[in-house]
């Protein structure tokens, strides 16, 4: 994590929401605003702790930030802040947590929080958390049936059964920390040991990274 303040960068290309979001969040963090996926490489070095990314930008997408933000092998926490409803592919993409908009103050500022937190856990462990978080935002956005005919959702049910007890954590209780709120796993209100226990054998590719 960078010295002082945590860095927040704050995507989108409505300038209007970029800006809301910046002044959200300006009284605890130190943010960067870019209004274009172009301005967001620009802006990403390796000081930046969490990136808020809209994921439907012309030109340069949000899926294409991400990609690069892997390609450089940044160490931040990426929400994916987007109008674009979750769909099956985001069991491949490397970001954190899915939010879509609106997002209020209070929800905006919770999942800040909530990725900083996640920054002190063990590499391994934030990869499982991601993977937990993508199969509760697909559970909340699809129906029964969609999710029953989903191969996507199979293999994230498999991943996750199959680590259930090397982890060492309930993922019944990760789940059902799962906020309606902010759409995020809530890590913090599960456990306040930061200790938290690693995950031996989890690799990139298993975490859809």
């Amino acid at each position: 994590m960078s010295q002082g303040s945590p860095v927040v960068l704050v995507v989108d290309d409505n300038r209007a929401i970029a800006n809301t979001y910046t002044a959200f969040l300006s009284d605890e963090y130190d943010v960067r605003t870019a209004y274009d996926g172009k301005e967001a490489l620009d802006e990403l070095d390796e000081g930046v702790d969490v990136v808020l990314l809209d994921r439907r930008m012309p030109e340069v997408s949000g899926d294409a930030v991400l990609e690069e933000i892997e390609s450089r092998q940044l160490d931040c926490r990426v929400v994916m802040l987007t109008a674009v409803d979750p769909d099956f592919d985001i069991i491949d993409m490397g970001f954190d947590e899915y939010l879509v908009k609106p997002i209020e103050r209070e929800e905006l500022n919770e999942v800040v929080n909530e990725m900083l937190e996640r920054a002190t856990y063990d590499d391994d462990f934030r990869r499982f958390l991601a993977l937990v978080s993508k199969k509760a935002t697909l559970e909340k956005e699809k129906s029964s049936a969609e999710l029953e005919a989903s191969e996507e959702y199979e293999k994230i049910k498999r991943r996750l059964q199959e680590r259930r007890e090397q982890v060492g954590v309930d993922v019944t209780a990760l789940e059902e920390n799962f906020s309606e709120v902010s759409g995020t796993i809530k890590v913090t209100e599960m456990t306040d040991d930061r200790d938290v226990p690693d995950i031996p054998g989890v690799d990139e590719d298993e975490a859809g990274e």
